[in-house]
């Protein structure tokens, strides 16, 4: 009986620290897949101040209730991006088409990591992804969904903010320095862990942390 080997592991992607991939031959999409950081940022920030402002014109939201449903999106938010960045945008690639998509959602951010158009999703995107949160939200939480997410969104608008002030701009000299660092070691050195990006809450609670690496002669 013939017995058939798993594919083997794609090689590492080295990281280049300048220009920027070609994903789409049609220069209308190509086009889209780039976005300025200001344009979701501001699309999740208007979807949170708005519901929370049709929350509380409405009744819906009131008092102490409003800010532990906020809290809640906002956790909500951060075992989502853990999820995500680690399950789906590191799908292991083994079939071309699985190497295709992952590449195209994600591999070509840890090839072009300065890229700074490429570091969130298109505004058409952005704006489709905040009405299907909406209604899922409104489906499954009923009148509470307006506190929860205001939460959620506000916790996607500071991902994208961090994520963009880490790839764009030197790392602080204060205690900010940590997600620098922190980010630094999933795209440089370990990119099977530190899948955290504005917390590493996630990494701690599932042990995804980076190790200390061995100084010489240890």
């Amino acid at each position: 009986m013939e017995m058939t080997s798993a594919a083997p592991a794609p090689p590492a992607v080295r990281p280049k620290h300048k220009g920027s991939a070609q994903l789409f031959k049609n220069p209308v999409l190509e086009r889209l897949s780039h976005t300025h950081i200001a344009l979701p940022v501001g699309i999740f920030l208007a979807t949170t101040l708005l519901s929370l402002y049709y929350g509380f014109t409405h009744g819906f939201l009131s008092g102490a209730s409003s800010l532990g449903l906020f809290l809640l999106g906002l956790f909500g938010f951060t075992f989502l991006e853990y999820a995500v960045h680690r399950y789906l945008y590191h799908l292991p690639a083994t079939t071309p088409g699985r190497a295709k998509i992952q590449y195209t959602m994600h591999g070509v951010h840890h090839e072009y990591p300065k890229d700074k158009t490429r570091l969130a999703m298109p505004p058409i995107v952005t704006v489709f992804v905040s009405s299907l949160l909406f209604f899922v939200f409104r489906l499954v939480f009923g009148t509470s969904a307006f506190g929860i997410l205001a939460g959620f969104t506000f916790g996607y608008a500071m991902y994208l903010f961090v994520h963009y002030a880490i790839h764009a701009y030197a790392p602080p000299k204060n205690f900010l320095k940590v997600w620098w660092t922190h980010h630094a070691q999933h795209h440089y050195r370990q990119d099977e862990v530190a899948f955290g990006v504005s917390s590493t809450l996630w990494d701690h609670i599932v042990g995804t942390m980076p190790g200390r690496e061995p100084k010489a002669g240890e």
